[in-house]
């Protein structure tokens, strides 16, 4: 085997925000069946770790654009975490204060990642779930007159996975098979953004969703209502909490709708949490690769799928996030602090035991 060298990017950044992107896809090697090829996008090679570092930075610079963002005004969002710590990172490097609003039940260290990062954290009762620190956000935006986020529904959402991810996937798989794409949703900006670009080049790719199946309400049929701003007025009568951070809020996302209402996707099946972190655990502890339970969960669908795939596909899926920002969660589980028997017994196994026992 030859030793690896590098030999670097050739070019040099002026800020963090230019290295937003071009993340890379990797086969799984061992976990994979073997009458398919699958690849993974990993996301937590964004510079704050997760695929809404995307989203995070053309909101914000959209809003520039048009004028909506002031220098120095106050951006204020609800998020489950990452798209908190995009906007923290981003804002940080413009100069602009954040405030986010997250419901309780979201992991401790998202919290503590975005503070610092320097925002602005203010914890919603987790009975209120998603709707509740959506409502905070707003009433916060227009009391205070800060600039709302909105990446629900913002058109620089999905914009960005057309302009970004889509790109990438295309480039990557340029004159080769793709022929299942999949991924999960949350606010809808990916499978919206990137279903446009894959449905005019890519047409045979079949774009598979999934979402929680306690959790299913993409699958129910109903469309929360909406006012004017395209803003939910209600939480989605099918919710439940289920341990996929980053997935589903309990409403249906105006950007979300696009796909909805376009045919963005081919099929939409359910996931369980369990399986999820079952599958994000054999990621890491078999081919290295560190991802959230939402990646675990898309990847699980990637291994129901290949059951019944003709042989010789090619997938990708898509993983969102590192698995970090998750340690606080049912991920870790089971994960001692401590040694084991096993490892204890290896400690006592060498000569220096014996010195640090005297």
């Amino acid at each position: 085997m030859a030793i690896r060298t590098t030999n670097g990017r050739g070019q040099r950044y002026d800020s963090v925000l230019d290295t937003v992107g071009d993340t890379p896809c990797i086969r799984i090697n061992r976990i994979a069946p073997d009458n398919v090829t699958v690849y993974v996008k990993f996301e937590a090679f964004n510079p704050g770790g997760s695929v809404k570092d995307r989203l995070a930075l053309n909101i914000i610079e959209a809003a520039e654009r048009d004028g909506t963002l002031q220098p120095g005004q106050t951006v204020v969002e609800a998020t489950s975490g990452n798209t908190g710590i995009g906007l923290a990172m981003v804002c940080a490097a413009k100069g602009y204060p954040l405030v986010v609003t997250m419901a309780e039940s979201f992991s401790v260290e998202r919290r503590r990642l975005m503070r610092f990062l320097g925002a602005k954290v203010v914890l919603t009762p987790k009975g209120l779930k998603g709707f509740g620190m959506y409502t905070k956000a707003k009433e916060l935006a227009e009391e205070n007159g800060w600039f709302l986020a909105s990446q629900f529904e913002t058109s620089a959402n999905a914009d960005m996975h057309e302009n970004t991810t889509a790109r990438e996937i295309l480039a990557d798989f340029e004159g080769e098979r793709l022929d299942y794409w999949i991924t999960g949703y949350g606010t809808g900006g990916t499978v919206s953004g990137v279903s446009r670009v894959l449905r005019r080049d890519r047409p045979d790719t079949k774009i598979i969703l999934t979402e929680p199946d306690n959790a299913a309400i993409l699958a129910s049929g109903y469309i929360n209502t909406r006012n004017e701003a395209n803003q939910p007025t209600e939480g989605h009568p099918h919710f439940n909490p289920h341990p996929i951070q980053g997935w589903t809020p309990d409403f249906i996302p105006y950007v979300l709708q696009e796909a909805i209402d376009n045919g963005g996707y081919d099929d939409l099946i359910p996931v369980a949490g369990a399986d999820g972190i079952a599958w994000s655990r054999r990621l890491a502890a078999e081919e290295g690769i560190f991802t959230g339970i939402s990646g675990g969960s898309t990847f699980a669908i990637a291994m129901q799928l290949a059951k019944d795939a003709p042989d010789g596909s090619v997938m990708l899926v898509m993983l969102p996030d590192t698995g970090e920002r998750y340690l606080s969660t049912p991920l870790f589980d089971g994960i001692p602090e401590d040694m084991s028997e096993e490892e204890h017994a290896m400690s006592l196994s060498t000569p220096s035991a014996q010195m640090a026992a005297e």
